[in-house]
């Protein structure tokens, strides 16, 4: 079945939700109800709490709505008109007053309810008979996203043309919250977050910390050879320093709040490019030291919206794998494009195949948001253009989201059940140089501006690990695992053997554990397979007569023997080629 306009038959759906809710439930005051991605959502303030095990009562009513094939008509009111009308549905009344200053107020009517909307709708409700859509869960919402304003209940549903690509969606769905690194993080003792520490500041359990530490010590390790020299900077600065970076005051409700001490006002540092700057500033450059590439595992702070918190994906506190690399005009292009190549390089490790970039650039109507020339905005834009060109990934540009002072590229990674995220930022950047007094030495002896480059191919610790939880499903490579062996001694007499094993395994660099409870051997390799241990090695009498091994991978029944030295010589070769496998 070919539908012409998904996108009206969605925002139909949502006006059908809000007219089934109101008939079902008493003092419903009404908030948004747009599109979403494969969806829609309606928001509404009412006393009852909606549980989820209503909404098929809910989706069966406005089942029966469709069924009385009312038309969608388009409606154009006086302001006085509108206002009157939705005197008892404050928010609409926000909304109208927010959006028409002046005019007509466009509504539409659906048999006798009204929505203040910007539409488009379909013609009758006759046209979502054959229209596969389920409500699928409620949650809340902040009036505007303002966590200082009401809390309203969101209720989410999915619309499709088919009930075969309904149930694909659903299919996926299921596999994304089997993956959700949320549940997998708890399950494998990675992180945990406490609300005597504060909301979005993630606790690194230790097999979390392995995770952390391998990911780091790997991009040290790689930046060293493709040129970076490593800094370390403080987590706070003084006011002035943020000021002269223009954070203050287009990025401050970011920000945590200042700290007013006895020399100065201090703020925990939300990106660490500032202190970069005054690292090159630190000594009158030459043109020979060009492209002078710095990198930090710097540690931010940034105060996002507790709406907004969300797992690891968007916390408060984040160390971010970040660096700048400043470089004259003729190197810059080249330059991007080895971030680009750098970029690459870290998912083919990784086993990420599927990613592009996207540029964000100012937002035409909002120019007065940003800093900088429209020839420095041009010239950035041109820069990072030529470059995306050269690269050879996929790449889309969108009219928004630059940032304050100039365009950006994100890369976007789209995980194995579909989900899309954004990686890390980058820029070319030709604002800060100035704005920070930078200079260096050129060939004929002047005085010039660097160009910078901003970027940081694995975003954050916090994010990107939340992103390999899921892409692994917790399965992580034996590299990457916190503990790549667990030795399983048969019974206590093999006690001895085992940690002589473990011995030998730790003394060649490996992650190993023993489990020497008394739990029984099948209950011991449950536990494992639960916590995704590469390796179980299991020992009994004739292992220890034969000096050997008997090995079960991961996800398999089978079990393999193989003499000590042949067990260390596969992992250790699996874990210094970085296998996924």
């Amino acid at each position: 079945m070919k539908v012409k306009n998904l996108n009206n038959i969605r925002h139909s759906l949502s006006h059908i939700l809000a007219m089934a809710v109101l008939d079902l439930y008493k003092n419903v005051k009404l908030g948004i109800g747009p599109v979403i991605k494969n969806g829609f959502y309606y928001d509404f303030d009412l006393k009852a709490s909606i549980k989820e095990e209503e909404l098929p009562k809910i989706e069966g009513r406005m089942r029966e709505i469709i069924g009385q094939e009312l038309d969608f008509e388009r409606k154009l009111w006086s302001r006085k008109k509108a206002l009157a009308y939705f005197k008892n549905q404050p928010y609409k009344v926000e909304l109208i007053q927010d959006k028409v200053k002046t005019g007509k107020v466009q509504v539409y009517k659906t048999g006798e309810f009204y929505d203040f909307c910007k539409g488009g709708h379909i013609e009758n409700t006759r046209d979502l008979k054959n229209i596969a859509f389920k409500l699928i869960n409620v949650a809340g919402a902040y009036w505007k996203g303002d966590e200082n304003r009401p809390m309203l209940q969101r209720i989410y549903g999915i619309a499709f043309a088919t009930e075969l690509e309904l149930r694909q969606y659903l299919k996926i769905q299921q596999e994304a919250q089997k993956r959700d690194h949320r549940k997998i993080g708890v399950d494998l003792g990675l992180f945990t977050f406490s609300e005597d520490v504060g909301s979005g500041l993630v606790l690194w359990l230790p097999r979390g910390t392995v995770i952390r530490q391998v990911l780091e010590n790997w991009v040290i390790e790689t930046e060293a050879k493709w040129g970076y020299v490593r800094v370390s900077t403080p987590h706070v600065g003084k006011e002035i320093l943020f000021k002269t970076s223009g954070h203050l005051p287009y990025y401050k409700d970011s920000m945590y709040p200042r700290m007013k001490l006895d020399d100065a006002v201090y703020y925990l540092k939300a990106m660490n490019c500032p202190m970069h700057h005054l690292i090159f500033k630190s000594k009158l450059r030459s043109y020979k030291e060009l492209p002078l590439r710095i990198a930090e595992y710097g540690d931010v702070y940034r105060y996002e919206k507790s709406g907004e918190l969300f797992g690891l994906m968007r916390v408060r506190g984040m160390r971010m794998n970040d660096a700048h690399i400043y470089c004259t005009e003729e190197q810059a292009i080249e330059e991007f494009v080895n971030v680009i190549k750098l970029h690459q390089y870290y998912y083919d490790i990784l086993g990420i195949k599927d990613y592009y970039m996207e540029m964000s650039l100012r937002d035409p109507k909002k120019k007065t948001k940003y800093l900088g020339s429209e020839k420095m905005w041009q010239k950035a834009k041109l820069f990072m253009h030529k470059a995306m060109e050269k690269s050879n990934v996929p790449y889309k540009i969108v009219p928004e989201g630059a940032a304050f002072y100039g365009p950006k590229i994100d890369f976007q990674i789209k995980s194995v059940t579909g989900r899309v995220f954004t990686a890390s930022t980058n820029q070319i950047d030709f604002f800060m140089a100035e704005r920070f007094g930078l200079e260096y030495v050129d060939k004929d002896g002047l005085r010039k501006r660097p160009v910078i480059i901003h970027r940081a191919p694995l975003g954050t610790h916090e994010r990107f690990i939340g992103f390999l939880i899921e892409h692994f499903a917790g399965n992580f490579p034996v590299w990457l695992s916190p503990v790549q062996v667990l030795v399983i001694p048969i019974s206590a007499r093999h006690f001895i053997y085992a940690e002589n094993i473990t011995r030998l395994m730790r003394e060649s660099g490996l992650r190993v554990e023993c489990n020497q409870s008394d739990e029984p051997l099948g209950k011991k390799i449950r536990s494992a397979e639960l916590l995704k241990i590469p390796y179980i090695v299991v020992v009994g009498a004739k292992e220890e007569v034969s000096n050997t091994l008997s090995v079960r991978e991961r996800h398999s029944k089978e079990l393999h023997q193989y003499r000590i030295d042949q067990f260390l010589e596969l992992i250790t070769f699996k874990i210094k080629t970085r296998a996924l496998n």
